[in-house]
């Protein structure tokens, strides 16, 4: 690439904030003194030289000059469109700017030397390929601008220089830009640069184009909407009108429920998504009616509201002391709760992780206890709202999780149903008979409430109706039950366990007078100064006319009692006030039900004879005694053999033969004919044939039977038993002993044997019944047949019970 260059001297014509680039032609003010010094100071020096005049045009920035200028002739001077006078010059080529000198007129001079350098001839590749590319982007961003014209001569241009100084007519460029073009004094990186400057102008009017068109869509969008809105209100206003309709009979606008609504965030969102499918259907459309149902719902739930917890802890331990007595082990743990709230609100740690502090407990205990009634007064002692959810006999995994809306009446789950019920996020909320639910081919609702009753899991807790998440994690949740064993192991792992083992009989006759009479009364239209049940009838009723863990049927005792009684009234044959005593409840309501054993006649017992024992047992309706018989077979019949009768499980069945086991490998060592074992057979019955029983703790008394029967010794009248028992004689422990010495308080017997290693269960039994029962813990069956079986008669023959 070849350059020459030759020396000038020439007037300088400042050109502020302004570049004129080679081949360019300008017009320029004669107004401005600079501008018109240095055109009359060329006109005067071409007097005597050949050829048009000569400047200097040089940009002026920040009145600092540019180190290289361009060669301009005056073509022209006259008279500019607007009137003023002008002169037209053209630009020739760069110049690079050394010393100033003197010269005509009042202009600077300075010294110069033309810079001009050529491109060969071919052009290499990669120029070729720039000014492909040159032309191509100028082509674009004319054809943009709707400059068709001068496509073509931007087309016409060959030569590299002139090409890239033609980008000094872009409106784009800044005057830096065009300065760094004029001193680029190579062609080819002069047409690169250029190039690049042209690129990235396209560039960034591309994201300004891009943008202006999403800005320009938005706004068009916005419009549509709101015009077809309008629209759509006009033709609905207009079907009202039609159909003789109100103005607001239609539906409310869902729009502005929701906006003014305190929803959470996210349900927010899924709210105003329904909403706009609500308006764009029709009204004869069904997904309007699913849409409608579901904002409903939605706006129905207090998803902010919450009641304020009374942290009187003395006054919510008085509220439950006075309506109920007893269960002192969930008025303790509800006590427990509202400190640990209370200090909890103390110190601001209501949510930590996103959890609130709800509790999940599990009430288990016999029917009649107090359960249900108990949700109800926790809710009155903490100030909350209390519902209750019946789960009994529920099978649809459904009820729990509630129906996709997809299916025709669809509804919300029943917990979600239970907070919308209560109107708080925080009531109470019972859960009645957990162990009934069942499960079918519609689901598992025991599996549902696994998420539902998981303090880990239920702050998110999601309805298949709702499908947004609801915060559970601040609820009570009570759920009752009868029986443990029904309950899946899963769903019993996240709840914590307390036990109402049932009522001792004083805490009956407190229950009675304090609550049970006073409601029959008023039920029973008396007033309460009318009828007086004195204490000694109530506990008559407690003891002999009923024998139950709880206290419903001596409610129902009462209730017949004072119905009795009101009756005579009316019929004339008693007079009011009466008090009723002990010896007139046969009188007005029968015959005892329940003799204790040890009040019956001696002849009459049912231990009267060898081989009856008395075991304590724990069944669904709690504590119950448990008669255990056992009988030889008449040697001449050949029935040898063990028979178990009385609807009796696997584990029952085992732990007889284990009985009879020990019994016939220990039976010298106890002085028992086992003689008799061998070829006569041996039938062990449980009376209440019709009631299926099973587990290990009548082993002790099996046994005890078996060697009455053996001795013909007596099983003690007032001794009960409970055990499980090993080939070795041991005695194991068992479940249940606090229900089962209820239920041996309750029958009237005054000894229990119980197994050594249940010892420590004796702290869970009240203080009332340990005082009126004499319990033995023993660990070996010789104890137990010690302390159970009469003394011998001397010199008599034992007389064993023979099978019919």
């Amino acid at each position: 690439m070849a350059s020459t260059s030759t020396p000038l001297t020439l007037p300088v014509l400042p050109l502020d904030d302004e570049v004129v680039l080679p081949g360019m032609v300008v017009p320029l003010d004669l107004n401005d003194a600079d501008v018109r010094a240095a055109v009359e100071a060329a006109q005067a020096a071409a007097r005597s030289e050949p050829g048009k005049p000569k400047v200097l045009l040089v940009p002026r920035i920040d009145g600092t000059y540019a180190s290289t200028g361009v060669l301009g002739t005056v073509e022209q001077v006259g008279r500019l469109a607007d009137g003023d006078p002008g002169a037209l010059i053209r630009g020739r080529s760069r110049v690079k700017i050394g010393a100033g000198t003197t010269g005509p007129g009042a202009a600077l001079w300075v010294e110069g030397t033309t810079v001009d350098q050529t491109v060969p001839d071919p052009l290499p590749g990669h120029a070729t390929e720039l000014v492909k590319e040159y032309k191509a982007l100028a082509t674009a961003w004319l054809r943009k601008r709707g400059a068709w014209q001068v496509v073509d001569r931007v087309q016409a241009i060959d030569d590299v220089s002139a090409l890239a100084d033609n980008s000094g007519y872009s409106p784009f460029l800044t005057t830096e830009q065009k300065v760094e073009l004029l001193e680029t004094a190579d062609p080819v990186a002069r047409l690169k640069l250029a190039t690049q400057q042209l690129r990235d102008h396209l560039a960034e009017q591309d994201v300004a184009e891009t943008i202006a068109k999403d800005v320009q869509e938005g706004v068009d969008k916005q419009q549509r909407e709101f015009l077809l809105r309008r629209q759509l209100e006009a033709v609905r206003k207009e079907l009202r009108e039609l159909n003789g309709e109100q103005e607001g009979e239609e539906s409310d606008d869902y729009r502005a429920r929701v906006e003014a609504a305190d929803l959470p965030e996210k349900v927010r969102e899924a709210a105003l998504k329904e909403v706009d499918k609500l308006e764009r259907s029709s009204d004869q459309s069904p997904e309007g009616s699913w849409i409608r149902t579901w904002l409903d719902t939605v706006l129905e739930l207090p998803w902010n509201e919450r009641t304020e917890d009374a942290y009187d802890i003395q006054g919510a331990k008085a509220v439950l002391d006075a309506e109920h007595a007893g269960l002192e082990d969930v008025k303790e743990r509800i006590t427990e709760y509202l400190a640990v709230r209370k200090r909890r609100n103390d110190r601001g740690l209501g949510v930590v992780g996103g959890r609130r502090g709800g509790a999940v407990l599990a009430l288990v205990g016999p029917p009649g206890v107090g359960k249900t009634s108990l949700g109800e007064s926790v809710a009155h002692a903490m100030g909350r709202k209390f519902v209750r959810v019946a789960l009994g006999g529920v099978r649809d995994e459904a009820e729990i999780r509630g129906h996709r809306r997809t299916y025709v009446g669809a509804l919300p789950g029943r917990i979600v149903r239970a907070i919308k019920e209560a109107g708080s996020m925080n009531p109470v909320v019972l859960l009645d008979e957990i162990d009934k639910v069942g499960s079918d081919f519609r689901g598992d609702p025991a599996a549902a409430l696994l998420e539902v009753l998981d303090p880990a899991q239920n702050h998110t807790f999601r309805d298949h109706y709702l499908e947004v998440e609801l915060d559970l994690s601040d609820v009570v949740f009570l759920a009752t039950a009868n029986v443990l064993e029904a309950i899946p192991e899963a769903l019993l792992d996240r709840m914590e366990l307390v036990r109402l083992d049932g009522y001792t009989e004083d805490e009956k006759i407190v229950i009675a007078r304090d609550h049970l009479l006073p409601r029959q009364l008023e039920r029973a239209g008396l007033a309460k100064d009318e009828v007086v049940i004195d204490e000694s009838a109530l506990r008559k009723l407690a003891g002999e006319y009923t024998r139950e863990a709880g206290v419903r049927t001596l409610e129902r005792s009462v209730a017949r009692l004072l119905r009795k009684v009101a009756a005579q009234h009316e019929l004339g044959e008693r007079e009011l006030p009466f008090t009723v005593t002990d010896e007139e409840l046969r009188g007005l309501i029968g015959r005892p039900h329940h003799v204790p054993e040890s009040a019956q006649d001696p002849a009459e017992r049912r231990t009267a004879v060898p081989g009856v024992a008395t075991g304590l047992a724990v069944t669904g309706a709690g504590g119950d005694v448990l008669f255990v018989e056992a009988s030889l077979a008449d040697p001449e019949t050949g029935a040898a053999g063990l028979t178990l009768t009385g609807q009796l499980g696997d584990v029952m069945k085992e732990s007889a033969q284990i009985a009879l086991s020990f019994l016939r490998s220990h039976g010298a060592e106890l002085e028992l004919p086992v003689a008799d074992l061998k070829d006569r057979g041996v039938h062990i019955h449980f009376p209440a044939g019709a009631v299926p029983k099973d587990g290990p703790s009548a082993g002790v008394t099996m046994t005890t039977a078996l060697a009455s029967l053996l001795s013909g010794r007596l099983v003690r009248t007032d001794v009960a038993m409970t055990g499980e028992v090993s080939l070795t004689g041991r005695v194991l422990p068992i479940g249940g002993v606090k229900q089962k010495l209820l239920a041996a308080h309750r029958a009237g017997v005054t000894t229990v044997i119980i197994p050594k290693r249940n010892e420590a269960d004796l702290d869970d039994v009240p203080a009332e019944v340990l005082d009126k029962l004499d319990v033995h813990a023993v660990t070996d069956v010789r104890q137990v047949l010690e302390l159970a079986l009469s003394p011998a008669v001397n010199g008599a023959t034992p007389e064993v019970p023979v099978a019919a």
